[in-house]
């Protein structure tokens, strides 16, 4: 797996035994776990009693990973033999590397519905209107003459409504209304196949 250069020293911090024990180790796969699928993302998560000895903003930086990297595995549907090989290149133990895998495959179904309900829905375009500008002069020319639209689009995504508002010239909308006219045209095709 990718990771960035933050990730791995937060992973590299988790896998270092006189950093974490064995104790607070496991606590930590087990909040990372839980603030992944806590749907008020709790922030005390991290105010366990077996992180007092240890530094915050590592402990914050060694959590941050350890989340990254879960989403990137379920993200990747990662197996045993790749994220054993990832944590291994971090100098993770075998027992923490199997310690992770377990949580993993605890929660790996819940963090697939998760990350499968992000981000699916696009705005619907509910309504639209546009109303015709005309630029007589500007501070450097005394004559334009230019015309141009200021164009409202009303949308709707799950419930909630969002106007996006643009202008564009004569030449633009004309391109808009061709690229429209080719996905509806794109959208007609495949309904019917």
């Amino acid at each position: 797996m990718e990771l960035s250069e933050s990730v791995q020293r937060g992973l590299q911090s988790l896998a270092d035994q006189s950093v974490f024990d064995h104790g607070s180790f496991q606590v930590l796969v087990d909040v990372s776990f839980r603030s992944l699928l806590s749907s008020h993302g709790d922030p005390t998560v991290l105010g366990q009693p077996e992180f007092k000895q240890i530094d915050q903003i590592l402990l914050k930086q060694s959590h941050t990973a350890a989340v990254t990297f879960i989403l990137e595995a379920v993200k990747q549907n990662a197996d045993q033999s790749t994220i054993s090989s990832s944590l291994e290149e971090l100098t993770f133990s075998a027992e923490r590397t199997e310690i992770f895998y377990s949580a993993y495959q605890k929660h790996k179904k819940d963090l697939e519905r998760l990350l499968a309900s992000i981000g699916r829905g696009l705005p619907h375009i509910t309504d639209a209107s546009w109303r015709l500008e005309y630029h007589m002069k500007n501070g450097q020319v005394d004559k334009v003459n230019d015309p141009f639209y200021l164009i409202s689009l009303n949308t709707e995504n799950e419930g909630s409504s969002e106007d996006i508002n643009f202008t564009c010239t004569v030449e633009q909308l004309q391109d808009l209304v061709g690229k429209l006219k080719d996905a509806a045209k794109t959208m007609e095709k495949a309904s019917q196949m």
